[in-house]
């Protein structure tokens, strides 16, 4: 589910918001306009069914990939899994999207109903051949959404004969998969599964703060940042669905456990698709953007020019520092989610139980995601508010929860960091020191995921210096005790920051009344450090 290289390339006629609504999904300019008509028709409740209706889609190719199901034990094979519990939730995603075409088809759905009779009643099998290939047109929308709901009414009909098998092995579990996805990729209309893919009929950005911040940037930049933002703001459209499918009513249609692991699938797939994007394309994009700004500057006046040019190279390189901060944080965000907080398939939860897990998972995942809009906002040199932003009280309470909580949690690696960094003594041979580097190695990769977004979060006044020491020590290939002591003063200031901030952020007006819950963050650290 990674995005190919076609499918993301601009045309150079709109910009890279526009293009990247328009034009991450193949489709041709009249189906597109097609498409735009036939959900303006639609109701409200409708137009959200279909937003569902392509997630569940691309969550039936997401969830054929054991790596997107939660609690999924890496080291046993694929071999010696018994996938029936996971074709019975593929069977329920089935079932709901059927459900949801049937839904919004209306009157049309009579056309269905009426010619599956006449296959089972026409004697000729020329009779038979011309009603197939008749259903197989579609030269509109609503043909698309009938062929949706022909082939996956049969896919309903063949998972359930499947499910009476004692043993279901992964080979007949993916053949099954890949039937339904070979019928989504052959949708004219409905076919979402790209990896990094965005319609202006869901993705549109309300906020006209982020979209001022995705304008501002130059050039090659600029794809990647609007890439980014949408990008977080779909996964929050994900993580908001699940919390309202956790959280309605039980109806025998629902499908309730096979909608949230389905979601819960092309969730780890956007993230794991966004992470390794900006890995192989961030720096190739940012350089060349910063190349055509360079070449576009008359010799003459590039001395004039000098302080700007350094300026935006920093920023180019913090844009990118940014980017592997935020993937880095999302997918540890996901990874304990993933392994700690949800059931595994099969694993016997009951409903009840996978419904809390659920809200329990939302309620890591929205502040994570929130605040990576936040933070890539505030890398740009763009102060956003949660308020502006994201128009809701409750995510100003989360994202202030969630910030006391990482505070809290990096001030004790920064405190352990410095515990070991005093240890490391500076008369030890090369051998030693060449081992005894792990700490810092890891400190490193906590700082990555965790303490730069805080950086960018709470305003450090000694930010540059701070950044600067973590960069000296990341490029040490031994243990360099200058090197070493300089950024231990670091850490030793920011660790008194950071039990400032704790205090400060513990009265803020949203958390007035909301004691610190200490265990949890301590178990949430437990997680962050492997143990």
């Amino acid at each position: 589910m990674s995005p190919s290289q076609d499918s993301l390339q601009p045309p150079p006629s709109r910009g890279a918001y526009d293009d990247l609504l328009l034009g991450s999904r193949r489709i041709g300019s009249s189906e597109q306009t097609a498409r735009e008509a036939f959900f303006k028709e639609l109701a409200p409740d409708k137009r959200e069914s279909m937003f569902e209706l392509e997630v569940l889609l691309k969550g039936v190719a997401c969830f054929s990939n054991p790596r997107n199901h939660p609690g999924v034990n890496r080291r046993t094979p694929v071999v010696a899994i018994d996938f029936r519990e996971p074709l019975a939730l593929m069977a329920g995603g089935i079932r709901r999207i059927s459900h949801i075409a049937r839904a919004c088809l209306g009157e049309r759905d009579r056309t269905f109903v009426f010619h599956r009779y006449l296959e089972t009643v026409l004697p000729e099998d020329t009779a038979r051949s011309r009603l197939v290939r008749r259903d197989l047109v579609q030269d509109s929308p609503e043909a698309s959404l009938l062929g949706l709901r022909r082939s996956f009414t049969n896919l309903a009909e063949v998972t359930e004969a499947l499910l009476r098998l004692n043993r279901l092995p992964f080979r007949l579990f993916y053949a099954t998969a890949s039937l339904a996805q070979r019928e989504i990729a052959q949708n004219a209309y409905f076919n979402p599964l790209s990896g990094l893919e965005f319609r202006p009929e869901f993705d549109r950005i309300t906020s006209p703060e982020v979209l001022e911040v995705i304008q501002r940037i130059p050039g090659d930049a600029q794809r990647l940042v609007a890439l980014t933002f949408l990008s977080l703001f779909r996964m929050l459209r994900y993580v908001g669905l699940i919390d309202s499918i956790a959280r309605e009513p039980s109806d025998a249609m629902s499908f309730v456990p096979a909608r949230i692991y389905l979601l819960l699938a092309v969730l780890r797939s956007d993230v794991r698709a966004l992470a390794q994007h900006l890995r192989r394309n961030s720096g190739a994009l940012l350089s060349s953007s910063f190349e055509k700004e360079l070449l576009s500057t008359s010799a003459s006046d590039i001395e004039a020019r000098y302080d700007e040019l350094q300026g935006l190279a920093r920023q180019l390189v913090e844009v990118r520092g940014c980017f592997e901060c935020l993937t880095g944080s999302l997918r540890l965000e996901l990874r304990r989610v993933f392994e700690h907080d949800l059931p595994a398939p099969g694993s016997g939860a009951t409903e009840a139980e996978l419904r809390q897990a659920a809200i329990d998972a939302v309620g890591v995942l929205r502040p994570a995601l929130q605040n990576g809009v936040l933070f890539v906002g505030r890398t740009l040199g763009a102060r956003l508010e949660e308020v502006q932003v994201f128009d809701d009280e409750q995510s100003r309470r989360d994202i202030s929860e969630r910030l006391r909580q990482h505070v809290w949690m990096f001030h004790q690696i920064v405190r352990a960091f410095i515990l070991k960094a005093s240890h490391a003594g500076e008369t030890e041979d090369r051998w030693t020191a060449a081992s005894s580097l792990q700490f810092v190695r890891e400190f490193l990769a906590y700082f990555r995921a965790m303490g730069y977004p805080l950086l960018r979060a709470c305003d450090y006044p000694r930010f540059q210096a701070f950044v600067s020491a973590i960069r000296e020590l990341n490029d040490a290939d031994l243990l360099d005790p200058p090197k070493l002591r300089r950024a231990m003063q670091e850490c030793e200031a920011f660790h008194g920051f950071l039990l400032e901030l704790f205090d400060q952020i513990g009265r803020r007006e949203e958390l007035v009344g909301r004691p610190f819950e200490k265990r949890t963050a301590a178990a949430a650290l437990r997680l962050y450090l492997g143990d």
